[in-house]
């Protein structure tokens, strides 16, 4: 297992910033050696992870703009193990700055990995919610995307132009980008319309839909107050199993899939 996974979707609230911290604690809990990138200038995914945004000299912003390698902007996570790339407000200047630049802007974070690539088995990508400079930044740095949503109504149609988007950057940028699955987040058996919606999403994309489907979970919501994912905040709670079920089903999936020729 190893590549770099933006964990990405346009609406907000869906549960990209706890999936990306939740599941970089229970990957990294299989011994596998993990990076997240938190890509979203709110820094929620920095702050989830016990680390104070505003205290941050070199972050992802100083990262695409090229003011530092990006070895030099990573910070060991105490509870968790992996290692962040942080992110704050200031992410949002690189991105005025990146929509300046005439050409190769889209390719700033994929040049950045490139040297610090072999030293983890699964990079990940916070994205923020929208598909603006810093998603295409991730999209074309990445391998796989994955994409955490709520089964509701606007959901489906949310979701139909990030695969369209993902689609044109394969045939022009990034051609071996691909959907890593889709992540139902915030899952309630009970409601009729998350059901329908559930069953339309494995119709339309069978096995690109994970199992795991992640519940509403107190714990898993309060964990980002305490600085620490849901793992390390209460690990026998509904939420932490499911991430930690999740990482075993990516690693299934790719223990079983046929080696490249």
């Amino acid at each position: 297992m190893k590549r770099v996974i933006a964990i990405a979707n346009q609406k907000g609230g869906v549960g990209k910033t706890t999936t990306a911290v939740n599941l970089a604690a229970s990957l990294t809990a299989t011994k596998r050696r993990v990076l997240l990138i938190d890509l979203d200038p709110q820094g929620n995914a920095t702050m989830g992870c016990g680390i104070d945004k505003n205290a941050q000299s070199r972050t992802s912003c100083e990262v695409l703009i090229g003011d530092c390698g990006a070895a030099e902007a990573l910070v060991p996570v105490e509870y968790g193990g992996f290692m962040l790339m942080p992110s704050n407000q200031d992410l949002t200047a690189a991105e005025v700055r990146l929509m300046t630049m005439i050409a190769g802007r889209e390719f700033k974070l994929r040049k950045a990995l490139a040297p610090i690539r072999e030293d983890f088995d699964v990079i990940l990508i916070d994205c923020p919610p929208a598909l603006n400079m810093l998603t295409l930044n991730a999209l074309v740095a990445a391998d796989s995307v994955m994409v955490p949503m709520q089964c509701e109504y606007y959901a489906l149609e949310g979701l139909s132009s990030l695969v369209q988007t993902i689609e044109q950057i394969r045939g022009s940028i990034n051609p071996d980008l691909e959907i890593e699955g889709l992540l139902r987040t915030m899952f309630d058996p009970r409601n009729n319309l998350s059901n329908e919606v559930s069953a339309q999403l494995i119709q339309h994309f069978g096995a690109k839909v994970f199992r795991t489907m992640i519940p509403r979970n107190v714990r898993l919501a309060e964990a980002p107050s305490f600085g620490k994912p849901a793992l390390f905040h209460d690990k026998e709670s509904r939420g932490a199993l499911a991430y930690l079920a999740l990482a075993g089903e990516m690693i299934r999936r790719d223990d079983s899939s046929p080696a490249p020729v």
